[in-house]
């Protein structure tokens, strides 16, 4: 079995396994059945004062990496932001075109756009990158529907202990996976590009 097939397969058991049933029982596709429970279609604003809506306008038919931080954070969020700034050197012109990049804060209530464009140009984020806030309890759905929380109740409700994982997939496909924020980005890219059925081209490759 080729090691797409395998991921694939890794990648959307998690979300999967008890909709697919659910869908065939009602006629609903398994695709529309993850986007009802797992991609609720709130409105949210980037760091660019811009309203989207998550899943019609930033998660359908497009291969993402999502990842949530705040930004007035001293723990892990810089550098996972660090490391994510470097998987967006690597892939380059990619990124913002086929390859689509979200950070949504933890921290709606303070976290402005403002705010939010403040600590994407203090990390020297590129376009194609995008920072969201909104609604708290809208932010804190996706959170849980994403799969960021933590299985601890008392851990889960500090944010400062967020898990600093970073989940992408390619919705189409519905293939879905995560890694470690800290990782090596470079083992990042190979994985997100392993999301993409089509013919790869080389991913840029530039300095530490």
């Amino acid at each position: 079995m080729k090691r797409r097939n395998i991921l694939a397969g890794l990648a959307v058991a998690p979300f999967a396994s008890e909709l697919v049933g659910r869908a065939s029982d009602v006629g609903q596709s398994s695709r529309d059945a993850l986007r009802e429970k797992y991609f609720p279609n709130f409105e949210l604003v980037t760091h660019e004062g811009n309203k989207v809506r998550f899943y019609d306008d930033l998660i359908k038919d497009k291969i993402v990496v999502i990842n949530f931080m705040y930004a007035k954070c001293d723990g892990i969020c810089v550098p996972v932001t660090r490391k994510l700034r470097r998987v967006q050197e690597i892939l380059a012109d990619r990124i913002g075109k086929d390859i689509f990049m979200y950070s949504i804060t933890l921290k709606p209530k303070e976290d402005t756009p403002e705010k939010l464009q403040h600590y994407a140009h203090m990390h020297k984020v590129k376009p194609g990158w995008t920072f969201l806030t909104g609604h708290p309890h809208e932010i804190e759905t996706l959170r849980r529907t994403l799969g960021f929380s933590d299985g601890n109740p008392k851990l889960d409700k500090d944010l400062d202990n967020h898990i600093g994982m970073v989940k992408y997939g390619n919705e189409r496909r519905q293939w879905w996976a995560m890694f470690p924020g800290k990782g090596n980005p470079e083992w990042m890219v190979k994985s997100i590009l392993w999301m993409d059925e089509r013919k790869k081209p080389q991913a840029k490759s530039t300095s530490t």
